[in-house]
């Protein structure tokens, strides 16, 4: 199956239509533009193959939609000819790991033949929502909360990853006209945050001590950044091992995700999304690079379908 072609822009372009305008002039009966920002480190950046040339094809999203067990799960993925779909009312714009932007589809992960969470994110809020949704997705991998993205509240040293989540957000939006020239909308409204991120701070014993605190410094600093106080923000948990995960830092530092949603301050503006049971084992899988997910697209499908539904939830809060 051919991926569908992105717009690729250079870090100059780039700088370049953040001094545009944050919105094109549209009629006054155009819809607002419904805005998730979508943040983490490589897992949200995402590994998830697309074609079916490992293992058999076992795991990958052309596996999902062509397999007899999976088809009807998954079919809504392609056309009746097989052809990927790509969404005109749920754009995306990537940057971090890529610079890319265009209609939702196959080919927003970390390389063109592979998927992140937006692709179920964005297939649930764009199945809810009448008005264009945009997805900005802002994601490097290797970054932890206790350095790279540790928010000012915390004390220390802000990390540069935070600085650059908020700067590359602005102009994300700042370039909306000039990426998605035929988009009619009449102003944004940001609705949520999703998040998926931890290997990190998994791994660092110092970083997973404080992994709740920081995190829910994170949620604070990032609705002050944004002016939205009780802003929607998801959890997903980093459940790579699955229900068979034993290492105690790995347990610890999923116990702390689920944690800072349980907070009396955050209740109902934060929730947990469990993803354990996501976990498919390398056998049904395109590797065993385990802190991938063992690159399984039906993974990361599922995370980002998960995040999806709790952010309706959220939001119906």
């Amino acid at each position: 199956m051919d991926l569908p072609r992105r717009t690729l822009l250079s870090a100059s372009a780039l700088a370049a239509l953040a001094l545009l305008a944050s919105a094109r002039p549209a009629a006054t009966q155009a819809p607002k533009l419904k805005v998730f920002l979508l943040a983490g480190q490589s897992n949200m950046v995402g590994a998830g193959i697309v074609p079916a040339t490992r293992n058999e094809g076992r795991g990958s999203l052309e596996g999902l939609v062509t397999a007899q067990e999976t088809r009807k799960r998954y079919g809504h993925l392609v056309d009746r000819e097989g052809h990927w779909i790509t969404r005109e009312d749920v754009l995306v714009t990537f940057r971090g790991g890529r610079e890319v932007d265009g209609p939702l589809g196959p080919g927003f992960g970390g390389a063109e033949d592979q998927i992140g969470p937006e692709l179920g994110f964005g297939t649930v809020v764009g199945d809810h929502f009448d008005e264009p949704v945009l997805l900005i997705k802002i994601a490097w991998g290797g970054k932890s909360i206790g350095a790279d993205f540790r928010p000012p509240s915390a004390g220390g040293e802000v990390g540069p990853s935070y600085k650059d989540l908020f700067r590359l957000y602005r102009e994300a939006l700042a370039g909306i006209g000039e990426r998605f020239p035929d988009l009619e909308y009449d102003g944004v409204e940001l609705l949520g945050i999703g998040w998926h991120q931890g290997w990190n701070d998994r791994v660092n014993q110092a970083f997973n001590d404080a992994y709740e605190e920081n995190l829910s410094c994170f949620i604070r600093d990032a609705r002050k950044e944004l002016e939205a106080p009780d802003l929607p923000f998801v959890i997903a948990e980093t459940g790579m091992s699955g229900r068979e995960e034993i290492h105690p830092r790995a347990l610890s530092l999923m116990k702390a995700q689920a944690a800072v949603a349980d907070r009396k301050e955050f209740k109902g503006t934060v929730a947990f999304v469990g993803t354990r049971d996501f976990y498919r084992p390398k056998e049904q899988s395109p590797s065993g690079q385990a802190y991938h997910w063992n690159n399984n697209a039906e993974t990361y499908y599922l995370i980002g379908e998960g995040m999806g539904q709790a952010m309706l939830g959220l939001l119906k809060r």
